[in-house]
């Protein structure tokens, strides 16, 4: 087991390879829209896991992922090579690349965020010119109520107290 800075080296030393690679070595069009964001080193430093996203042009929003995939099996042997002759360690990890979920995660939670402003917006609007069902504060008595209870509480007293004497 390798320690665990190291393996974090490796992976972005990795990950530094294989886009400049993909930039200069690979001659593939369809990687031309590829951007490596992360990888990964197993702990024993023989497997590396590329992480990649492919950005879309103007024209065509959804990128070619499966076109991509099949471009990246296919010059994984060029890239491998490139890390072996680059990274100097013993093992040249295999290298297995995986599309980045990330960029498609946090533009459908800014998505649900827009639409919970939106929806927050609204109620706000609604509520700025809303007026209680009721009275302002239903919990609160009345102020006649209070003088009332009042004055039973004092004939209460007098009352409990004239029967203490008694007794």
């Amino acid at each position: 087991m390798a320690d665990p800075a190291r393996a974090r080296k490796l992976a972005k030393r990795i990950a530094q390879i294989v886009a400049s690679g993909l930039e200069h070595q690979v001659k593939d069009p369809r990687l031309a829209k590829v951007t490596i964001t992360d990888a990964k080193v197993t702990g024993d430093l023989r497997d590396a896991t590329v992480y990649y996203t492919v950005l879309g042009d103007k024209l065509n929003t959804e990128p070619d992922l499966q076109g991509v995939a099949a471009a990246l099996e296919s010059a994984k042997g060029v890239l491998r090579t490139l890390v072996g002759q680059q990274t100097g360690v013993r093992f040249t990890p295999t290298l297995a690349f995986i599309t980045d979920t990330v960029p498609n995660d946090a533009r459908r939670m800014e998505e649900l965020l827009a639409k919970a402003r939106e929806s927050d917006a609204e109620v706000a609007r609604l509520a700025s010119g809303a007026e209680p069902a009721g009275e302002l504060d239903p919990y609160r008595a009345p102020r006649e109520d209070a003088e009332d209870d009042e004055d039973e509480d004092e004939d209460t007293e007098v009352h409990d107290t004239a029967e203490s004497k008694r007794g």
